[in-house]
């Protein structure tokens, strides 16, 4: 059997926790440098652009024409005054009060720092807004059809996260919208996928918002560290609940073998200064017999045999990456109701469907190029197939278990046959 979809949801060998708690926290081992900072599918702001410099795809950032995003900084004569203020301030409690009080005063102010950088918890009910409704001359042509697959999607997605979730509580956290990109033009906002097409849907927001013309004048760079996208997690309180509320939320994802075999061709198997040194050292030394010096010395070389192994660890000597982790844990989709969600197998015919429905520019459509190793043929069944031959039957068995709630969440078949 091969890799695809299907109408009917999987029926589940077994029934695994899923919380809302687990979409809370970051994996065990994760590390948020590795998460936010190393990554092609984020956006840097000011200060992760020094710390992009080094890394593999952190090269010098390309800027667009005029400064998009100019940045906020307190007014120096509002400092100085805070400055004096608080100078004077303690200097007359010590006078007066003694250090005593003094060390209650800078017990309070540590409490407010505390306080101010403390998660904001939002209490989510539902969403106020579902999938735009097809107008009347849509309703008979080919747009009813996707239509139609939208809903049955949506479907078998609330359904398993009403299966599987623990609970009925929905707080959402900074974390969790920490993935979403904010598109206010037109009340868009995409959660990225790694390798499910996020650079190409980054283009897609950012010629949406007017700060390009046309995708195919968007360099990799630019995409990628030139910081001219808005994350929901940097906005306020009130921000986030209103964007959550009022605003077409929408995923993409692929298959999840598929996708993971996309990341490990393109952090592995070509030239990358951030995952050989820093992933490819540790899996080579914990799972390599008789590695050599050099492939110690410089990580590169991972076989994907070793890539599983580490993946399957439950000690793994390296954190989780966001190329391989969970959909459900990036995107919270049983805590943030999304309104649409296309696959990378559909990518053309969903992607311009959604464009249609938040009624973006006729002449906007997805593009269609490689973003990365143009010349390389893309990811595919065949090519999955091939990478999954070299494992055991235990360890298909193993990774599939890894990302059955994906499976299950998206309705993906089994992609091999022996799988139960």
């Amino acid at each position: 059997m091969g890799i695809g979809t299907k109408e009917n949801i999987v029926k589940p060998k077994y029934e695994p926790e899923f919380t809302s708690s687990d979409s809370s926290q970051p994996s065990e081992g994760l590390n948020i440098f590795h998460l936010f900072f190393h990554q092609d599918c984020v956006s840097s702001n000011n200060q992760e652009k020094g710390l992009r410099k080094n890394t593999a795809d952190g090269v010098a950032t390309v800027k667009l024409s005029g400064s998009l995003h100019p940045s906020e900084n307190v007014p120096s004569k509002l400092q100085s005054t805070d400055r004096r203020q608080s100078s004077t301030t303690l200097m007359k409690d010590y006078q007066e009060k003694g250090e005593e009080t003094n060390s209650m005063r800078l017990h309070k102010r540590r409490r407010r720092f505390v306080i101010k950088k403390s998660p904001i918890l939002i209490s989510m009910n539902s969403s106020t807004l579902n999938l735009p409704t097809l107008k009347s001359e849509d309703r008979n042509n080919k747009w009813k059809s996707l239509y139609q697959i939208q809903s049955k999607r949506k479907q078998i997605m609330k359904e398993t996260c009403s299966k599987y979730k623990s609970n009925n509580r929905r707080i959402i956290t900074p974390y969790h919208v920490s993935r979403i990109f904010v598109e206010d033009k037109y009340r868009v906002l995409y959660c990225e996928v790694p390798k499910a097409g996020c650079s190409n849907w980054k283009r897609v927001l950012m010629v949406l918002n007017g700060l390009a013309s046309s995708t195919k004048d968007i360099q990799h760079n630019t995409v990628h560290y030139g910081n001219y996208l808005k994350r929901l997690d940097g906005f306020d309180r009130k921000g986030i609940y209103h964007r959550l509320n009022t605003y077409t939320k929408m995923l993409f994802i692929r298959e999840p073998f598929e996708k993971l075999v996309s990341a490990f061709r393109d952090k592995f198997e070509h030239p990358n200064n951030y995952y050989h040194p820093v992933f490819g050292k540790a899996i080579i030394s914990r799972y390599r017999v008789n590695a050599t010096k050099e492939a110690l010395r410089t990580g590169s070389g991972v076989k994907f045999k070793e890539f599983i192994q580490y993946l399957l660890d439950v000690h793994r000597p390296v954190g989780m990456d966001i190329h391989w982790d969970h959909v459900n844990r990036l995107c919270s989709p049983c805590l943030i109701d999304y309104d649409f969600v296309g696959k990378f197998e559909s990518m053309e015919e969903d992607a311009n469907f959604f464009l249609h429905l938040i009624g973006a520019p006729q002449n906007l459509t997805f593009p269609k190029f490689k973003d990365r190793h143009s010349n390389e043929e893309r990811t595919t069944t065949k090519i999955t197939q091939q990478y999954f031959a070299q494992l055991s039957p235990s360890q298909r068995q193993r990774s599939y278990d890894f990302y059955y709630m994906d499976y299950l969440m998206f309705n993906y078949s089994k992609p091999f046959e022996d799988l139960y």
